[in-house]
């Protein structure tokens, strides 16, 4: 008997460990900043202009301003949980080749961004980015689209509610190889863990665009080997918004550039948005 109360007690200690273990270094699960910048995008011969923005909790964050002559659209991009904005070359290009302008930001604790990465920094980060937009750069709303790859897509998701919410709507939305929220992710990493109590980092996007009927394009690879492709489709499908779906191919961190499809799908939905900016 006492064995027995030994070796659940053993297991109960570890089971303990480990959900303590998850909760306490999570931060680090979500978030995944690199300081230094890999280069800029001159190098990739595009032309650009550092921007710096001061957001809501008062923290001074970098990004870059991407000019595309004759634009008739923005991007406001929010990128991955790593690396930072000079992650991104094959990403501009891309963009610049469809003749976008892009405004690109490091999220807290990213790149030379300050402050400290955390679901309201980011929120507060991604809101920074729009009032640069709209109110220095003097953009009408309708102009700019959000887009949101991976982590970004939750971003981009809050930062559409928070925008619907205050009576003012973007020109679109683009998730790109995103979940439905962190503590599904989680819970499907770790589905012997009480994730769901654990999780402070939600992402919640099901959740955030229950409010929004922006016109939406969802990207997602059946390969994705990070974020299931079942979630990319219950965002889909789950959007009650003007929506398109655009099925990508190969792993989570490739398949803008492995899929042939990539820049078309962008294309089809861009060239499908209400109206045409001058």
């Amino acid at each position: 008997m006492w064995t027995v109360l030994k070796i659940a007690g053993g297991v109960g200690v570890v089971y303990a460990a480990m959900a303590a273990w998850v909760f306490i270094t999570q931060r680090g699960l979500v978030y995944c900043p690199r300081k230094e910048l890999a280069g800029t995008p001159d190098q990739a011969g595009l032309s650009f202009e550092d921007v710096w923005m001061v957001t809501g909790l008062g923290t001074r964050i970098h990004g870059w301003w991407l000019p595309c002559e004759g634009a008739d659209r923005v991007l406001l991009l929010c990128h991955g949980n790593g690396g930072n904005v000079s992650h991104l070359m094959e990403t501009y290009r891309i963009f610049h080749d469809l003749g976008l302008s892009v405004l690109s930001f490091d999220y807290s604790g990213y790149g030379r961004s300050g402050g400290r990465p955390s679901e309201k920094a980011t929120r507060n980060d991604a809101r920074a980015a729009w009032d640069w937009l709209v109110r220095y750069k003097g953009l009408e709303p309708g102009r700019v689209v959000l887009f949101g790859r991976s982590l970004g897509g939750g971003v981009a998701a809050r930062l559409a509610a928070d925008l619907v919410e205050a009576g003012t709507e973007p020109g679109g939305l683009i998730m790109e190889s995103t979940f439905t929220s962190v503590t599904d992710m989680g819970a499907a990493r770790y589905p012997w863990l009480p994730v769901r109590r654990l999780v402070r980092h939600r992402y919640d996007s099901v959740r955030a665009l229950r409010g929004v009927r922006l016109p939406a394009l969802f990207l997602h690879s059946p390969e994705d080997d990070l974020v299931p492709y079942a979630m990319g489709r219950a965002l889909y499908e789950g959007y009650a918004g003007p929506k398109l779906f655009w099925a990508l191919s190969g792993d989570h961190n490739c398949g803008f550039m492995t899929t042939s499809g990539y820049a078309e799908g962008l294309s089809r939905f861009l060239r499908g948005l209400p109206g045409r900016c001058g």
